[in-house]
């Protein structure tokens, strides 16, 4: 008769080390390619600092005098630009370079947006390399070009549009003329205009390739459930791309602020804020500079100077606010 033991009881299991859960640490072993390519890279990181870095002290110190001799609070808040008395006033200049950078992207950002959904969702293989080849040639064009082409072939068809936004849309402030005879040539409108077909190859570009990186998987997924194309859009590529489409808008609004030789030449610079966009007058911080540095002497180079300090700033702001804005629609998707 075989003889059964009773069931001992389990001895309990130790507690594993503390040390045992937390994550293993790996060494790092850096091999010669990496060391070469970490100081390649922090080397151009540190360049880039220091060039900015540089402007900011240059521009600084040269623009030093003209803001003792006016005054910061008057520079940046009035309109009266006259070198020979001291009175250096940026205030409505910087007005009317952002209103031609928001008209630039109004007009321009619908363009882009749908360009780049065509180009990704649209169009046939053969035309979509034909259309991507010709929005990067379309951003190589000198802004000269764009210059003389908004005043000999643009003005006169914008001048048309300027009126009938004039008479139907006359109830929005920024549209209405001051006097039934005002001139609707070289406004912020037609600046704008110009300025915009020079953004829309960049935000293009951007949000093309921020649309490409959409997973297609999605995409066919939205499909298959019985959604139209455009459903899909709205549903999955541009959520996904959002923090990407926010960040080519602002990169073109930065891009705008800064256009010189197209507004020179087809708009008349004044000192004042125009707030009638669609009237003759306006101008930027860069075609004032541009204008007037040729023929500048003494205390003006310095007001010059530091009117190019006011730009850099407002520069910095927008892509400062455009990181905030970006990292929060990121956070959002």
């Amino acid at each position: 008769m075989a003889v059964t033991t009773p069931p001992t009881a389990a001895s309990p299991t130790p507690p594993a080390p503390a040390g045992d859960d937390a994550p293993r640490s790996l060494p790092r072993t850096w091999t010669f390619g990496d060391r070469v390519f970490r100081g390649i890279s922090g080397i151009a990181a540190a360049t880039c600092l220091a060039i900015m870095a540089t402007a900011a002290v240059f521009l600084t110190v040269k623009a030093l005098p003209a803001l003792s001799e006016s005054g910061v609070k008057d520079f940046l808040t009035t309109s009266d630009w006259r070198p020979a008395e001291g009175n250096f006033g940026v205030g409505g200049i910087l007005v009317n370079t952002i209103l031609i950078a928001a008209v630039a992207l109004v007009i321009g950002v619908p363009l882009a947006l749908g360009l780049a959904l065509f180009i990704n969702e649209y169009a046939p293989g053969r035309i979509r390399g034909v259309l991507t080849s010709a929005v990067d040639l379309l951003a190589a064009i000198p802004s000269l070009i764009f210059g003389m082409w908004g005043f000999f072939a643009l003005q006169g068809p914008l001048m048309g549009v300027s009126e009938f936004l004039a008479s139907h849309l006359n109830a929005i402030p920024l549209l209405r003329l001051t006097s039934a005879d005002a001139s609707v040539s070289q406004s912020t409108f037609i600046a704008g205009s110009v300025v915009a077909f020079m953004v829309v190859p960049i935000i293009t570009s951007v949000s093309r390739d921020v649309m490409a990186q959409v997973p297609r998987v999605q995409c066919e997924g939205a499909l298959a459930l019985g959604g139209s194309r455009w459903g899909m859009i709205r549903a999955v590529v541009l959520p996904f791309g959002r923090s990407g489409i926010v960040g080519s808008v602002l990169l073109g609004f930065g891009r705008a602020l800064g256009e010189t030789i197209a507004v020179v030449l087809v708009i008349t610079i004044i000192d004042k804020p125009n707030l009638h966009i669609l009237e003759q007058g306006s101008g930027s911080i860069s075609a004032l500079i541009a204008t007037k540095f040729g023929e500048a002497a003494g205390l003006e180079i310095n007001g010059l100077i530091a009117a190019g300090l006011a730009l850099f700033i407002l520069t910095l702001i927008v892509n400062l606010v455009a990181r905030t804005i970006v990292a929060r629609a990121r956070m959002a998707v």
